[in-house]
């Protein structure tokens, strides 16, 4: 009885789920739809004919939806999507449609995955038809996450007509001005380091799916995911992040104080001066830079990638930690984002990956004094940001080494408390000695 009763209430939890999520979809949708743009569905439904803007990101979510089959239905998978893609591009060129947008590939992943949810519903009972699904909806979600948030950017810079550079710049002072720091460093490196940042930066989604892969690899043998994994984190960072951006709109230093930003930007001081100590103000900006600077979205996942590599072999570790250090300094060496922003993208991601931890092994005091502690840190910071920017920036010493502080108390609280978390390894017992024969 309690097992049914247990099995029910997980039942309507994911109904639940799955009608609020619809529900933000379409709010989304009506959202982009009046600023005269296709929302996350409209975008998504479009990719299954022409060229995807996410073509990359497609084949990553048909390899996670791959992990619940079995090897052989793993390489007829692969060769149906790449035989579509085939027919794809000849018809286009038959037809001399030239991709000017989006790549040439993609549209048959998502076939694929599309025809897999429809063999789910089909052909699969019972435990089998959950588990094809669950691969399916988590393959679709990562290409869902993607939509989503290019929708949000278009909602900041429409509905946010003002932006708080300013207030962050000035922040920043108490940092050392690190964007415009590792932006100089980055400009020395010419063509050669432009590339390689640019690369990590952009292909961040299929790092995470190469952790996530590792994470669910024995899916396929178990017949069940793994209770929390990093696709969960990368969906609810997703998620909230952009949230976020609607309080504390901040386009970064390339538009605010660089020539990227036109005749909206203060001066065209970055990577070259850094900005002056001055009274920081509101400033208007143009309806078309996205307001995603506040946190860094990009750290945050990240870091989260990086969190989510530590339990696997070497290489998995080293490739994580290099994917943070790498993602930080495209991050700032771009000048897409501040000093600021980083401290507050890491401090976001520890507390969200704390409440998930949490709500699947059950909630425990550290558990919840953590994630309290993490959500007072980063509120925090953002109404430092805010209402202290001019003294942080009169003391440096003093504010900088605070903000460090603040980032380094969550990460020493995230370590202990996993830690207590962790299993307890048994202490192996020492055989009895056996009496010598007499």
């Amino acid at each position: 009885m309690a097992f049914a009763a247990r099995s029910r209430s997980r039942a309507i939890l994911w109904a639940t789920a799955g009608v609020v999520v619809l529900g933000f979809l379409v709010a989304l949708e009506i959202a982009a739809r009046h600023y005269g743009l296709p929302g996350p569905i409209v975008s998504q439904a479009q990719e299954v004919v022409i060229a995807p803007k996410s073509g990359f990101l497609l084949y990553a979510s048909m390899a996670l939806m791959m992990l619940v089959l079995t090897w052989r239905e793993r390489f007829i998978a692969a060769g149906v999507a790449i035989g579509i893609d085939v027919a794809f591009l000849l018809v286009r060129w038959a037809a001399d449609i030239k991709v000017t947008e989006g790549h040439p590939f993609g549209n048959g992943a998502l076939w694929v995955i599309l025809g897999y949810a429809v063999i789910a519903v089909t052909r699969r009972t019972g435990a089998e038809r959950v588990l094809l699904l669950k691969g399916v909806g988590l393959g679709l979600l990562l290409v869902a996450g993607r939509k989503t948030g290019d929708t949000w950017l278009l909602i900041t810079s429409k509905t946010r007509p003002e932006v708080l550079d300013q207030y962050v710049a000035t922040a920043d002072h108490a940092l050392g001005n690190p964007s415009w720091l590792v932006g100089r460093i980055v400009a020395a490196t010419g063509s050669i380091g432009d590339y390689f940042l640019d690369s990590v930066y952009t292909q961040l989604p299929v790092a995470a799916v190469v952790v996530a892969m590792y994470q669910l690899r024995h899916v396929a043998v178990e017949r069940r995911f793994p209770g929390h994994h990093l696709v969960r984190t990368f969906l609810v960072i997703g998620l909230l992040g952009p949230a976020i951006y609607m309080i504390f709109p901040v386009v970064g230093p390339i538009f605010a104080y660089g020539a990227d930003g036109g005749h909206w930007a203060v001066a065209d001081l970055w990577p070259d001066t850094p900005p002056p100590i001055t009274t920081p103000h509101h400033m208007p900006f143009d309806e078309i830079t996205p307001r995603n600077c506040m946190p860094s979205l990009h750290t945050a996942w990240a870091t989260a990638i990086f969190l989510h590599s530590r339990k696997g072999p070497r290489v998995l570790r080293f490739a994580g930690a290099f994917w943070l250090v790498a993602t930080l300094g495209a991050t700032l060496g771009f000048g897409y984002h501040y000093g600021a922003d980083i401290i507050a993208g890491v401090v976001f991601t520890l507390t969200i990956e704390v409440a998930l931890r949490s709500h699947e092994r059950g909630w425990d005091r550290p558990g919840i004094q953590l994630v309290a502690y993490g959500a007072t840190v980063f509120a925090g910071l953002l109404v430092s940001y805010r209402y202290l920017s001019t003294e942080m920036a009169a003391y440096p010493w003093v504010f900088g080494p605070l903000l460090v502080l603040a980032m380094a108390s969550v990460i020493l609280g995230y370590v202990r408390t996993t830690r207590l978390w962790e299993p307890m390894a048994e202490s192996a017992r020492q055989p009895e000695p056996q009496p010598e024969p007499a």
